[in-house]
Protein backbone atom coordinates (compact mmCIF):
# COMPACT_ATOMS: atom_id res chain seq x y z
CA UNK A 1 0.00 0.00 0.00
CA UNK A 2 0.99 3.24 -0.55
CA UNK A 3 2.37 5.22 2.27
CA UNK A 4 0.46 8.30 3.29
CA UNK A 5 2.15 12.17 3.97
CA UNK A 6 -0.77 13.90 5.04
CA UNK A 7 0.23 16.52 7.08
CA UNK A 8 -1.94 17.02 10.40
CA UNK A 9 -4.52 20.13 9.34
CA UNK A 10 -4.22 22.35 12.09
CA UNK A 11 -6.94 24.58 12.59
CA UNK A 12 -6.73 28.82 11.78
CA UNK A 13 -3.24 27.99 9.94
CA UNK A 14 -4.79 29.19 6.59
CA UNK A 15 -3.84 32.54 5.23
CA UNK A 16 -7.20 34.31 5.25
CA UNK A 17 -6.31 37.46 2.75
CA UNK A 18 -5.56 34.73 0.14
CA UNK A 19 -8.76 32.63 0.73
CA UNK A 20 -11.08 35.92 0.67
CA UNK A 21 -8.91 37.41 -3.08
CA UNK A 22 -9.56 33.64 -4.50
CA UNK A 23 -13.35 33.46 -3.64
CA UNK A 24 -13.19 36.97 -4.90
CA UNK A 25 -11.82 36.14 -8.20
CA UNK A 26 -13.90 32.95 -8.55
CA UNK A 27 -17.13 34.87 -7.99
CA UNK A 28 -15.96 37.67 -9.60
CA UNK A 29 -15.40 34.67 -12.92
CA UNK A 30 -19.04 33.23 -12.63
CA UNK A 31 -20.81 36.50 -12.73
CA UNK A 32 -19.27 37.72 -15.79
CA UNK A 33 -19.28 34.53 -17.17
CA UNK A 34 -22.61 33.46 -16.86
CA UNK A 35 -23.46 36.83 -18.14
CA UNK A 36 -21.23 36.40 -21.33
CA UNK A 37 -23.00 32.97 -22.17
CA UNK A 38 -26.57 34.18 -21.51
CA UNK A 39 -26.11 36.98 -23.48
CA UNK A 40 -24.28 34.85 -26.36
CA UNK A 41 -27.10 31.99 -26.02
CA UNK A 42 -29.83 34.81 -26.40
CA UNK A 43 -28.21 36.19 -29.87
CA UNK A 44 -28.05 32.70 -31.39
CA UNK A 45 -31.09 31.56 -30.44
CA UNK A 46 -32.98 34.82 -31.64
CA UNK A 47 -31.08 34.95 -34.67
CA UNK A 48 -31.57 31.13 -36.02
CA UNK A 49 -34.54 29.73 -34.30
CA UNK A 50 -36.80 32.81 -34.62
CA UNK A 51 -37.67 34.95 -37.48
CA UNK A 52 -36.10 38.16 -35.96
CA UNK A 53 -33.11 37.87 -37.58
CA UNK A 54 -29.52 39.30 -37.01
CA UNK A 55 -30.52 42.84 -36.15
CA UNK A 56 -33.46 42.35 -33.59
CA UNK A 57 -31.22 39.28 -31.90
CA UNK A 58 -28.20 42.00 -31.52
CA UNK A 59 -30.39 44.51 -30.07
CA UNK A 60 -32.01 42.05 -27.55
CA UNK A 61 -28.44 41.09 -26.73
CA UNK A 62 -27.20 44.32 -26.28
CA UNK A 63 -30.29 45.39 -24.24
CA UNK A 64 -29.27 41.82 -22.17
CA UNK A 65 -25.67 42.45 -21.86
CA UNK A 66 -25.91 46.21 -20.32
CA UNK A 67 -29.36 45.64 -18.15
CA UNK A 68 -26.98 42.63 -16.93
CA UNK A 69 -23.83 44.85 -16.56
CA UNK A 70 -25.69 47.60 -14.32
CA UNK A 71 -27.17 44.33 -12.30
CA UNK A 72 -23.94 42.77 -11.49
CA UNK A 73 -21.36 45.62 -11.35
CA UNK A 74 -19.22 46.10 -8.35
CA UNK A 75 -21.08 48.28 -5.54
CA UNK A 76 -19.46 50.24 -3.04
CA UNK A 77 -18.62 48.83 -0.07
CA UNK A 78 -20.54 50.60 2.83
CA UNK A 79 -18.29 52.37 5.05
CA UNK A 80 -18.14 51.47 8.85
Amino acid sequence: MAEQHAIPHTHGDMDIKAHEASFHAFILMSKWGSLTVATGVLFLVLWFCTGAGFGAALIAAIVVAVLGFLVLREKAAPAH
